[in-house]
């Protein structure tokens, strides 16, 4: 049974990433590409900071502002690391532009920018369970399950799952929404992702305290939920000026 659970920890963590993948991203070669190399950019970016904060653990304070400052420097190395990955991207579009021009072939579309956008969320969002969930679920297939005491409602591993589904879809939606910003130069949609992002993080101390799961997990999926309907709307917005 412990075999049947791992693995159904491991499908909700990453499963909708998976059907979107297959779906979406599977049809065209251009974003398998994007997807692994967005995947392999915020791995190493988690590796970096964990080298960083492991000078400093295990900390001995008892109190939660010690992890509001790595959740702080992490989510601020990431948003910058961001920022660079819309420059190489931009770069890289602009080069695919010229390139259709001297073959006098259309141009990138909306919905191709749309798409390596998507494809760049959903490998940092897959990066993210990977490193926060899939690297904890060994345990999760042997004899047993483990509770810990501050949330002894949920399986440890459940809880991480469940964690982690809900920052592969802020992840994904938020380069969406982030791309979308730094091309139109839209104030609102530049600074919604890194104050989502840092939100999101610092929701998840609320798991610290006894009983905070229940409290926590719901707050998340409540900034999970928003940013996949900021990002819809303002799809649904782009595509219908495009139609215009």
């Amino acid at each position: 049974m412990t075999v049947a659970a791992g693995i159904g920890y491991a499908l909700l963590a990453l499963g909708p990433s998976l059907s979107l993948f297959i779906s979406v991203i599977s049809k065209k070669p251009f974003l398998i590409l994007t997807v692994l190399s967005s995947t392999l950019l915020w791995l190493m970016s988690l590796i970096v900071l964990a080298g960083v904060w492991r000078a400093f653990l295990p900390l001995k304070s008892t109190t939660w502002w010690p992890f509001a400052i790595l959740i702080l420097t992490s989510v601020s190395f990431q948003e910058g690391l961001r920022i660079l990955f819309w420059k190489v991207y931009k770069r890289l579009e602009d080069i695919l532009d010229a390139f259709a021009d001297r073959l006098a072939k259309p141009r990138l579309f909306l919905t191709d920018k749309m798409l390596i956008a998507l494809a760049g969320g959903l490998g940092h969002g897959v990066a993210h369970a990977v490193f926060f969930c899939l690297s904890l679920l060994t345990p999760a297939f042997g004899p047993a399950t483990f509770f810990v005491d501050k949330c002894s409602q949920l399986p440890f591993f459940l809880v991480s799952a469940i964690i982690a589904l809900a920052f592969v879809t802020i992840h994904t939606c938020s380069m969406v929404i982030a791309f979308n910003g730094y091309a139109e130069g839209n104030k609102v949609d530049q600074y919604f992702v890194p104050a989502v992002h840092l939100v999101a993080g610092m929701v998840t101390l609320v798991n610290f305290a006894s009983g905070g799961c229940v409290v926590g997990i719901p707050l998340l999926y409540f900034m999970a939920i928003l940013t996949l309907l900021h990002c819809g709307k303002m799809v649904w917005r782009r595509l219908s000026e495009t139609r215009q």
